[in-house]
């Protein structure tokens, strides 16, 4: 029997969310799924939904719950987790609005910049917790993890197990997949594309046609003006989620149904990345409040009607969120899971691995977000061919990720402040280190290691 822990079940959306992609999979069938969370009241709330899914659908899992890690990954094979520490978007709020006050104009505060940095120095030292009690309890086991920053985890991760299987999974790809067959006006099946970066940093490298192998990258050029300049974003959806009283679930894989939105401002959330298409030629997998946590001058080109929207509109679903399990495939990690048992080769959109050489003039420590042949011997990263201009803002964060890792490895407040004095995102540099004494008094417990 395969033995799949989920790490973070106690979240409704993960534990729910993932349960649905599981109950999906003939080759998992009959797996024994055991929840696990901190908190043994939300870890078993969800068991009770996911019982009540596997009752009334006559389903062949096991089902259990507990708050025992070492316990619950004996004898794992895959392991997944999803997790956050504190007050979420309390601790967001500081991530993103502290920085601005000491002067440092990022877009967002997630990912990249000083809020994915503090971010990462909460989120990463319990993940390393976890990553240690599994490579003590199931060496063997796969990890996949969906926990952000991806690519500061990834990297601090590998760099502390390199023995480690570990897996980065983000399903940001899928709103750069859902919109190329429209915008080309062909099905899906008759393209293919890849796209390569760092996790919310990454472009479209290539796109052709399946028929006869051309590139259509030169009409998703020509296309896109036409066809997102016209787009609803999430100040459309906010709108129209305040209008109706309804959400529209927009996370994942799933075709997403926009079509009674009329009124839609030009290029919503896409002014940072309609520039990014005019001035290098690639196309961002993603909207402005991810790709402009990266760049320096991407406070100048954002849409901040459309960030604010979107974080408003996320932090709302998120709070009205109901348990339910459903069977539309909303991540792409159990494809994965059926291919490594041993279902059949085929290539994922996305993984965040070691580079390994997948990307040029990036080191193999830093861990990039490919596509990959996923088999039964394992995950075999893609190379891809960023252009020249993208792949100078990917070396910019070099420094960041290092230092990030070394700071939090070390636990050296030194190289916290080190870490943002090299991002490109900080432009002034007087009050940083009165900014990180700010942020470990701010947010303490969680930043109370950092001497």
């Amino acid at each position: 029997m395969t033995k799949i822990v989920l790490v973070g079940a106690g979240s409704l959306q993960f534990g729910t969310g993932m349960l649905g992609d599981i109950f999906q999979s003939d080759t998992l069938k009959g797996a024994d799924i055991v929840l696990h969370d901190i908190n043994e009241v939300t870890a078993n709330k969800t068991l009770q939904v996911a019982q009540d899914f596997v009752d009334t659908n006559g389903l062949q899992f096991a089902l259990s719950a507990t708050t025992d890690l070492k316990a619950a990954l004996s004898g794992a094979k895959f392991v997944i987790i999803s997790i956050e520490v504190g007050d979420r978007f309390a601790l967001w709020d500081l991530d993103w609005k502290v920085p601005q006050q000491y002067g440092i104009p990022q877009v967002y505060g997630e990912n990249g910049g000083p809020g994915g940095l503090f971010h990462s120095l909460r989120i990463i030292p319990p993940i390393l917790d976890i990553c240690q009690q599994v490579m003590d309890v199931a060496p063997d086991a796969t990890v996949f993890n969906f926990s952000n920053p991806m690519s500061r985890i990834c990297t601090t991760v590998n760099r502390k197990f390199p023995d480690l299987k570990f897996i980065g999974m983000c399903h940001e790809v899928a709103s750069l997949e859902r919109h190329l067959a429209p915008l080309l006006g062909v099905e899906r099946s008759e393209i293919s594309y890849r796209a390569g970066g760092l996790n919310h940093f990454s472009v479209m490298t290539d796109v052709t046609y399946t028929k006869d192998g051309s590139s259509a990258y030169d009409d998703v050029r020509a296309k896109a003006e036409t066809y997102f300049g016209s787009k609803p974003g999430y100040s459309e959806i906010l709108q129209a989620s305040r209008a109706t009283g309804t959400s529209i679930e927009t996370e994942g894989w799933m075709d997403v149904d926009l079509s009674n939105i009329k009124t839609i401002r030009p290029w919503s959330d896409r002014w940072l990345f309609a520039f990014v298409l005019e001035k290098f030629g690639a196309l961002p997998i993603t909207y402005d409040s991810h790709f402009g946590e990266y760049i320096q001058w991407a406070h100048d080109q954002s849409d901040h009607q459309g960030i604010l929207d979107f974080y408003t509109y996320y932090r709302n679903f998120l709070g009205k969120s109901e348990p339910k399990i459903d069977t539309a495939l909303k991540e792409r990690v159990v494809p994965i899971m059926d291919a490594l048992m041993g279902a059949g080769a085929y290539e994922e959109a996305a993984v965040n691995i070691p580079n390994a050489g997948f990307i040029k003039n990036l080191p193999d420590w830093l861990c990039v977000e490919v596509p990959a042949i996923i088999d039964a011997d394992g995950i075999h990263g893609i190379s891809v061919d960023v252009p020249a201009g993208i792949n100078g803002l990917l070396c910019n964060q070099i420094g960041v990720h290092d230092l990030t890792s070394e700071a939090i490895l070390t636990k050296s407040r030194d190289l916290v402040v080190q870490a943002l004095l090299v991002d490109p995102v900080v432009t002034t540099s007087t009050r940083v280190s009165a900014l990180v004494d700010h942020m470990i008094e701010e947010q303490s417990p969680w930043l109370d290691y950092l001497t």
